[in-house]
């Protein structure tokens, strides 16, 4: 009888064990595919951090050349109505 319950114990214990193996197999493919998704994520705010980069200085160098223009135009506008009227 003792010898049952040891076996019974053994084999539970084993399939603990095993259970056990396989959750730490999972929790492993599970990091490794977190830390997958991680790179990724870090590649894509690299490359979304460099096009607003180059989208402020694109916007720099509009204003650069729409602000004096706009200006001009408006002195241009003014000058047009301060000799006609």
């Amino acid at each position: 009888m003792r010898q049952e319950v040891d076996q019974e114990t053994l084999a539970v214990l084993k399939e603990i064990r095993d259970g056990q193996r396989e959750i730490i197999a999972q929790l492993a493919a599970q990091r490794a595919l977190a830390e997958e998704q991680v790179g990724r994520s870090q590649a894509r705010i690299e490359e979304s951090v460099g096009l607003q980069r180059e989208a402020l200085r694109r916007q720099r160098t509009v204003a650069l050349v729409a602000v004096p223009g706009i200006l001009a135009c408006i002195a241009a506008i003014a000058y047009l109505v301060l000799r006609y009227f």
